[in-house]
C-alpha cells in the first residue's frame, strides 16, 4: 500500500482503532466467511454475493454455492444455467456471470489459485478496487483499503462530519480512510473489517444508534448536532416496484422455475414482466417494458434463445 498521506480533512481527534476493534470483537456477527478455514475465494465470492444485497440473504446463498463449488475450478467448469438458480434472488445476477468469468481466469492464469497482488486481482474479471481490497484484508490479513457504503458512511461522520458521504467515491474519501488505516498489517485487517461491522449494525444510514457507538466521544457529526445530508438532492432513487429491475427479475424467477434446459414461451415472460408495469408508482404502465427487459437480459447474456425469440431458457 502507498505511504499514508496527509489528510486532507480537518481532523480534532482521530478514533480510536482499539475502540472499534475491542468493540467488534465483542459484537461482530458469526458470518461463515469469517471463520477460521475459509479460503480466499470464499471470501471473494462473499463480497460479491454482498454488495447490496442484505447479509441475511446472502448466508443461505453463500453456503449451498460453496457446498456446489468450493473453489474457482469447479465454478469454472460449472452450468451457467445452474449457477443462475443457485444464485436465486440475490439481485443483479449479472454479478454470477462475472463470477464464473472470474473463476475460469483464476484457472487459466494463475493456476486455480486466487492471487494476492493488488494488481492481479484487480485484473480479474468482476473484481474492482473494494474487492480486492477485501480479499486482501480480510483474507490475507494485509493492510489495504476496504471502502464500502457502511465504512464510507462510518468515517463521513466520525470525522467528516456529514450525514452520509458524496454519492460517488472521491480522492478525499481514500486519503482520508488512508491516513486512519493503522500501520501494521493485522491490525490494519483487524480495523478495516470492525468499522465495516460498525456501520452496519450501529452507524446505520436511517437510524444511527450513536449512543452504542465506540466512537461516540471523537464523532464530529455527533458533535455537530447531527446534521442532515447536504448531498441529498444528488442521490438517486432506489425505488423498485415499476421498475426494469423488477421486470427483468421477474422473467429471470420463471425461467429459474423451468426445468433444466426447458424454454420458456416468450409470451409468457413478457406476461411476468409486465406485472412490474402494473405495480408502477406512476400508476401507468410502460407497454414497452416487457420486450426491453427481455432484449436486455439477452444482451446481458443471461437468458437465451434458439429460435429468434419465440422462446427463452437460461444459458
Amino acid at each position: 500500500m502507498p505511504a499514508r498521506p496527509a489528510c486532507p480533512d480537518t481532523i480534532t481527534a482521530d478514533p480510536s482503532a482499539q475502540a472499534v476493534i475491542a468493540w467488534y470483537d465483542a459484537h461482530a456477527r458469526d458470518l461463515p466467511w469469517r471463520r477460521p478455514g475459509t479460503t480466499p475465494w470464499e471470501v471473494l465470492v462473499s463480497e460479491v454475493m454482498s454488495q447490496q444485497t442484505p447479509v441475511t440473504r446472502v448466508v443461505p446463498a453463500w453456503q449451498e454455492w460453496m457446498r456446489r463449488w468450493p473453489g474457482p475450478a469447479e465454478l469454472a467448469q460449472a452450468p451457467t444455467a445452474e449457477v443462475l438458480r443457485v444464485w436465486g434472488r440475490l439481485g443483479y445476477p449479472r454479478r454470477a456471470l462475472r463470477l464464473i468469468e472470474c473463476a475460469r481466469s483464476v484457472v487459466e492464469q494463475h493456476g486455480g489459485v486466487l492471487p494476492d497482488d493488488l494488481d492481479a486481482l484487480l485484473a480479474l474479471p468482476g473484481v474492482g478496487e473494494y474487492t480486492a481490497g477485501a480479499v486482501l484484508a480480510f483474507a490475507h490479513g494485509r493492510r489495504a483499503l476496504v471502502l464500502d457504503t457502511n465504512v464510507r458512511r462510518v468515517l463521513a461522520r466520525a470525522v467528516g462530519g456529514q450525514a452520509l458521504p458524496a454519492p460517488s467515491l472521491n480522492r478525499a474519501e481514500r486519503e482520508r480512510a488512508l491516513n486512519l488505516l493503522p500501520d501494521d498489517d493485522p491490525t490494519a485487517a483487524h480495523w478495516s473489517v470492525a468499522v465495516m461491522e460498525l456501520g452496519a449494525l450501529v452507524c446505520t444510514a436511517r437510524d444511527p444508534d450513536c449512543g452504542a457507538c465506540p466512537w461516540r466521544a471523537s464523532c464530529a457529526w455527533l458533535a455537530a448536532g447531527r446534521p442532515a445530508d447536504i448531498h441529498a438532492g444528488r442521490r438517486r432513487s432506489q425505488a423498485w416496484h415499476g421498475t426494469d429491475r423488477q421486470a427483468r427479475g421477474l422473467v429471470m424467477a420463471r425461467l429459474r422455475q423451468a426445468a433444466d434446459g426447458r424454454c420458456v414461451e416468450a409470451g409468457e415472460l413478457m406476461a411476468c414482466a409486465a406485472r412490474a408495469g402494473a405495480r408502477a408508482s406512476s400508476g401507468t404502465p410502460d407497454p414497452e417494458q416487457p420486450t426491453r427487459a427481455l432484449a436486455t437480459l439477452l444482451a446481458d447474456g443471461l437468458i437465451a434463445t434458439d429460435d429468434d425469440g419465440a422462446t427463452y431458457r437460461l444459458p
